[in-house]
């Protein structure tokens, strides 16, 4: 038996821009999936001819890797690196455009919401599904039922079609069968982020456990620095499609950081790692105090306001923006977004200005990175990671006594003691 679990040579990948794909029915997916030989085939005949039709990107280029059985493999880069299509072609749900990925074992994967389930089907009928595509007998997947149907906490709605589920609920049961039919090889993308804290927490366990107790190879896609570098002893960084670093996570992730922070003090219309349709964009960002004056630190507990410039490239409707919050490590503290308040934002044309106001930033002492995105009809137009760092100083915001740290807590509240007889 090999000593690899996957293995890839020249493996690249590029879309044609512009092209939409909906979600194909049960038919459709099994045809496709028994007609991919032939369709390889024609487009090895066919690519000369397509070439140099329409506007191509890269997704992947020329990715040479090997990730051993048993290994704990983490994968960072920003948005757009080709972090998600690697995965996809390695779990077999896209075909290369060049090169191959030779995968050794059974292969439990939870993509974006959507990948691996089915829509029109109930989530039970999802689980066994799912057992079948992976080679497992029904006997199996019985026995392990009750326990995936426990982890997933959606019991009550196991007989609905899962495309009436929330993308927390779904969720939940996706990586509840991915986790428990016990894959040899188990890929883990971003989608993680939709559950809640504790869920969150329950799932890198779960993770964890099978991985040490059966020697599970784990690819392992996340924004949280704190949860790569604890979970993986080695970490990839996608760069453009290509591999920028491979190494100890510690190193990788460090220098990884430390590009964000660089890319941070560049004016926006140079920042070319951002992605979205390009319908609305976000030219530029300033944080100012309560004066108005630009500032790039603020002590806790002071009011701000983060106002961004944007353009659209025709009229855009419901429109939202959204700033979030992340410390250093890539922990999310929070966001803001102008749907939580009702803001309704309709025929947006050309330029224009639009202000988030924090009354009380009620942050510890620390830096952190503004994440900022535009949606149209809640489809991404704009996103720039690390748009702008903020460095928070310490104040008695709370009252006299010790200052809090960003290491005591994610957050500051207002609150009191009475000492009560």
């Amino acid at each position: 038996m090999s000593d690899f679990a996957i293995q890839t040579e020249g493996l690249s990948k590029h879309y044609r821009l512009g092209i939409r794909n909906s979600y194909p029915t049960l038919r459709e997916s099994v045809m496709h999936s028994l007609s991919a030989p032939i369709r390889k085939l024609q487009s090895w005949a066919s690519r000369g001819d397509n070439e140099d039709t329409g506007e191509w990107i890269w997704a992947l280029r020329d990715i040479d890797l090997t990730v051993d059985q048993g290994e704990i493999v983490g994968i960072i880069g920003r948005n757009g690196s080709g972090k998600s299509t690697f995965l996809k072609v390695v779990t077999g749900i896209t075909e290369p455009t060049e090169g191959y990925a030779d995968v050794c074992g059974r292969v439990g994967s939870l993509l974006e919401v959507g990948t691996g389930f089915h829509m029109e089907l109930t989530g039970r009928e999802n689980v066994y599904l799912n057992g079948a595509i992976i080679g497992m007998k029904k006997a199996e997947i019985d026995r392990k039922f009750d326990d995936i149907v426990a982890f997933s906490e959606v019991e009550r709605f196991l007989d609905t079609p899962v495309k009436r589920y929330s993308s927390g609920m779904f969720v939940r049961l996706a990586f509840a069968v991915a986790a428990h039919l016990d894959p040899d090889i188990m890929l883990v993308d971003e989608v993680l982020a939709v559950g809640d804290l504790a869920f969150q927490k329950k799932c890198i366990e779960k993770m964890e456990d099978s991985a040490f107790r059966t020697g599970q190879t784990v690819l392992f896609v996340s924004h949280n620095m704190v949860a790569i570098q604890r979970f993986c002893k080695r970490v990839i960084q996608l760069d453009g499609g290509m591999i920028r670093r491979d190494g100890p996570a510690q190193d990788v992730v460090s220098s990884y950081m430390s590009e964000l922070l660089t890319l941070s003090q560049l004016p926006l219309d140079e920042r070319h790692d951002r992605t979205g349709s390009g319908l609305i964009r976000v030219t530029g960002i300033q944080i100012e105090n309560a004066q108005g004056r630009v500032i790039q630190s603020s002590p806790s507990g002071m009011p701000l306001q983060i106002v961004l410039a944007y353009k659209t490239a025709a009229i855009a409707n419901d429109v939202s923006f959204e700033i979030s919050f992340y410390d250093l490590a890539g922990r999310a503290i929070f966001r803001c977004n102008t749907q939580y308040l009702g803001l309704e934002l309709n025929h947006l044309q050309g330029q224009g200005e639009i202000a988030c106001r924090i009354p009380k930033l009620l942050l510890p002492a620390g830096r952190y990175q503004l994440n900022v995105t535009a949606l149209e009809n809640h489809v991404s137009a704009d996103r720039i990671e690390a748009a702008a760092i903020l460095t928070v100083t310490g104040s008695n915001v709370i009252g006299p006594g010790e200052q809090q740290t960003a290491s005591d807590a994610f957050a500051l509240l207002e609150h009191t003691w009475e000492l009560q007889a």
